[in-house]
């Protein structure tokens, strides 16, 4: 089925896709289980790649998500569940109905004003008991936090400047540090959240995702601990000798090397 020059089209992938788990030992035993991990770590390889700008390898990370979405639609087809053709519906069907100043009569004067039909309309469409329903509790612990104050300032639960948001932090933090000295670490633990919960609500005011923020910090952190490692040759031992002092000399090198 190998080409040169033409494009294949989304009718031959469902095919390739087919013939695939007909023909091929591995595809053929895979289940929606078994899946799971690839679907994240292609999502997370989609992040990076945004993260890192590298618009040309984009379409290629987009792709192998899409495997997984084409993978998954080929399993439910199998069993008689559903398939591809049930997942395009779906979701063309959920963006009209939940797009009405677009696809009907409905006036809307604001980027907000979309956010909140958007969460009306699921409330309506889905019978959700609570507008916190249909957050994934499999959700990183960052982004839920954020759903969950996007979600609740859609009805009025939120502060409407920001500086309430920093005084919050400041008495979260002044509980945490109690809690410190008083060595309860059950409260220690319920404090820390309390204030991580109150720092993602200040992203939140700041238009950043906490999850991002956190997750370049993160990659500046390799990025400067494995300058370090280079120092000394990538050897462990060698680097435990060092003091503290001569370790972090060597991170403000890497620092200052990002910032020419």
């Amino acid at each position: 089925m190998q080409r040169t020059g033409q494009k294949y089209n989304i009718d031959e992938l469902l095919e390739i896709m087919k013939r695939l788990r007909d023909e091929c030992p591995w595809d053929a035993k895979q289940t929606h289980h078994t899946l799971k991990q690839y679907l994240l770590e292609e999502a997370y390889e989609v992040l990076e790649t945004i993260d890192s700008e590298s618009w040309s390898a984009l379409s290629s990370e987009l792709g192998d998500l899409l495997l997984q979405i084409i993978f998954h639609s080929e399993i439910a087809s199998g069993a008689g569940e559903f398939d591809f053709t049930d997942v395009i519906d779906g979701i063309a069907e959920k963006l009209v109905h939940r797009h009405p100043h677009v696809f009907a009569d409905t006036q809307v004067n604001s980027a907000n004003e979309v956010q909140d039909n958007w969460e009306h309309n699921k409330l309506i469409k889905e019978n959700r008991k609570s507008i916190l329903a249909g957050i994934p509790k499999s959700a990183p612990a960052l982004l839920q936090a954020q759903r969950l104050q996007q979600k609740a300032a859609t009805v009025g639960f939120d502060w409407t400047e920001i500086n309430p948001v920093i005084d919050k932090i400041e008495e979260e933090w002044q509980e945490f540090k109690q809690a410190l000295k008083d060595n309860n670490q059950t409260e220690i633990k319920k404090e820390f959240g309390d204030l991580l919960f109150s720092m993602v609500n200040l992203a939140r005011f700041c238009k950043i995702l906490a999850e991002d923020a956190l997750r370049l910090t993160n990659q500046k952190f390799i990025r400067r601990f494995q300058y370090i490692e280079k120092q000394y040759k990538n050897n462990p031992k060698l680097m435990k000798e060092q003091s503290l002092d001569t370790l972090d000399q060597h991170w403000n090198d890497a620092k200052n090397l990002e910032n020419d």
